[in-house]
């Protein structure tokens, strides 16, 4: 991980703790209905509304600032609120379509040229304004909104799971994107970690919320604001609970169990539990407060990728729950909220599960291996980004390298099913890659090398080899500097495009806790599933291309997938990508500059 990857996480935990403070001073429901006038409008029926009348939220000493999870919900009846989002190619433009069915009838809505312009959510759908107990204007903001944020049903004979993905995809070279808010259901408007956190002294305020006018316009919602109490507390990390001019609330929480929500939150804070995958990308990442897992979803994963995983913004399941039992005992007798109810079951999402690995085949395949006639995945690359210089983390001066982050994906459509099968005492275990027909029964296999275990702290796990090659290439396009990175734990870490045929919205294996095995395992089966991508962040010696020596001038990353053709696919062709770069600066000081790739202007 890059230096500036571990500031900004570092201060992107932060909402946790306000989330278990929301939680605890939840105290009902306050819902907006259309008027006549909307109510004629086709497609789904949508409304805001607000979990709690009131909320306490924390700002911690050692980095200011609030997040604003205000505990407000859009609700979709009558129908789902679905999106289909796409682009042809990273030369043509992101567009989004709401997608209305109707019965057997289904009808595509385009939006607006240029309102969506990547797969994070709808921008500018939210407004924010919080004025004081003086009744003066201190903030006024707007938020995107992810239909895909945690969700809950708002009514009992709603679906009991909700077919659509967890969260939106952040990753700039996204293809494919599918939200939705299900028939029955609410989804948090609040953005989560990828909101900023805005300056707010401790004392109480209101907040009102409310769907901008251009998007109220376009699906029929309600001018309905929501009203919320706002109570800010300033906290420290540093004192115990309680203790004088620490995490003891300069404002008193107005909620009984404002403090027990406290408590939870700075055990969290300051007792995060370990990660052996932390060294992958990003840096490890302090849990929920009231949630052992570890967050990570098929598009947010705390172990690969360079981005940290989305938040538990704790679903309106909950939340109603919370205000509903506090006067009594839940079923897991506990007073008020229960941190046992916090996961994915029937009737919610909350975007914190750890998800299950795979599991292989009781015994490794027997009989003559096939590889039969039936679909298979089709792996490609995306082209390499988070592209920086660093030192490679060495004391050694004078020493420049380049570190990048590289996704290889499933196309499909057919998933790809790798188990690795271990003899008594050897080090490595054989590798067999899985055909299935269309009913999904077992039809061949082909041995397909090995994996082998990495013991190194971040890693401890099994590792399929020759899975993707890096590569630094100079600008005649010849290879001149080649990535240490031979061997992977492949997990579903990003939903690079749930648009193509046989894309799976809720793969498994997209834990690496759970992915990729034990030391002690005896086999593992690793999966990349259609339309997710695995991402590595190559930030270390050995990974990141060694740049001490290079001149400077213009050369190209290279992602190669299946570079020795060992796994059997679709199509061999479309394997590689190539993204420019142009070095400069001096020995021990060396720069990069990454242009866009065609429209995608990102790093």
């Amino acid at each position: 991980m890059t230096r500036s990857q571990q500031s900004r996480t570092s201060r992107l935990t932060r909402p946790s703790v306000a989330i278990a403070a929301a939680v605890a001073v939840t105290a009902g429901v306050v819902a907006a209905a259309p008027d006549a006038k909307t109510a004629a409008v086709a497609g789904p029926k949508l409304s805001l509304i607000a979990a709690s009348k009131s909320v306490t939220l924390d700002s911690w000493k050692e980095e200011p600032g609030v997040y604003l999870d205000l505990g407000t919900y859009l609700t979709s009846e009558k129908g789902a609120f679905e999106f289909k989002v796409t682009r042809k190619s990273y030369k043509d433009p992101v567009v989004a379509s709401q997608i209305i069915r109707n019965g057997k009838k289904t009808t595509t809505k385009a939006l607006p040229a240029g309102l969506v312009k990547d797969f994070s959510g709808l921008p500018g759908f939210m407004e924010v304004n919080v004025v004081d107990a003086a009744g003066k204007s201190v903030l006024k903001k707007t938020e995107s909104f992810c239909p895909n944020n945690a969700s809950g049903r708002v009514r009992p004979d709603a679906p009991a799971q909700s077919k659509y993905p967890q969260s939106c995809p952040v990753n700039p070279f996204t293809l494919g994107s599918v939200w939705g808010v299900e028939n029955g259901w609410a989804a948090n408007t609040y953005a989560g970690y990828y909101s900023e956190p805005v300056q707010l002294a401790a004392g109480t305020y209101t907040a009102k919320v409310s769907v901008t006018k251009k998007y109220r316009d376009l699906f029929g919602i309600a001018n309905k604001p929501q009203s919320v109490k706002l109570t800010v507390r300033e906290r420290s990390w540093e004192a115990p609970e309680g203790g004088s001019g620490g995490a003891a609330a300069k404002v008193a929480a107005s909620s009984p169990h404002s403090g027990h929500a406290g408590h939870a939150g700075h055990q969290a804070a300051t007792d995060p539990a370990p990660s052996g995958h932390a060294g992958h990308g990003a840096p490890a990442r302090t849990d929920a407060p009231a949630s052992a897992t570890t967050g990570a979803g098929a598009t947010f994963n705390v172990g690969h990728g360079p981005y940290p995983p989305a938040p538990p913004a704790l679903p309106w399941a909950l939340k109603k729950q919370a205000a509903e039992k506090q006067a009594g005992k839940d079923a897991f007798g506990a007073q008020g909220f229960s941190a046992a109810r916090v996961g994915d079951r029937a009737g919610q999402t909350d975007g914190s599960r750890q998800a299950p690995g795979a599991q292989p085949n009781a015994k490794r395949p027997t009989g003559k291996a096939a590889v039969p006639n039936v679909p298979k995945p089709d792996l490609r690359s995306l082209p390499a980004y988070g592209i920086t210089v660093s030192d490679g983390y060495e004391d050694v001066p004078g020493k420049d390298y380049l570190a990048f982050s590289a996704n290889v994906w499933n196309a499909g459509p057919a998933k790809l099913v790798v188990d690795g099968f271990r003899s008594p005492g050897a080090e490595l275990m054989d590798a067999y890659q899985y055909f299935y027909d269309a009913k999904g029964k077992q039809v061949g296999y082909t041995p397909t090398g090995t994996m082998e275990w990495d013991p190194r702290p971040g890693h401890e796990h099994w590792h399929f080899t020759d899975f993707a090659s890096y590569r630094l290439l100079k600008a005649d396009k010849k290879e001149t500097v080649r990535s240490g990175k031979e061997a992977f734990c492949l997990a579903n870490t990003d939903a690079v495009d749930y648009t193509v045929k046989n894309a799976n919205w809720h793969p498994s294996n997209t834990d690496l806790s759970t992915a990729c095995g034990q030391e002690n395992s005896i086999s593992v089966r690793e999966v990349l599933d259609v339309g997710s991508g695995d991402t590595y962040t190559q930030d270390l010696p050995g990974q990141s291309f060694d740049i001490t020596n290079l001149p400077n001038g213009t050369y190209y990353i290279q992602v190669l997938a299946n570079p020795e053709n060992r796994l059997k696919e679709t199509n061999h062709k479309n394997n590689s990508a190539l993204r420019k770069v142009v070095l400069g600066g001096k020995k021990g000081a060396r720069t990069v500059k990454v242009p866009a790739h065609h429209l995608v202007n990102a790093n």
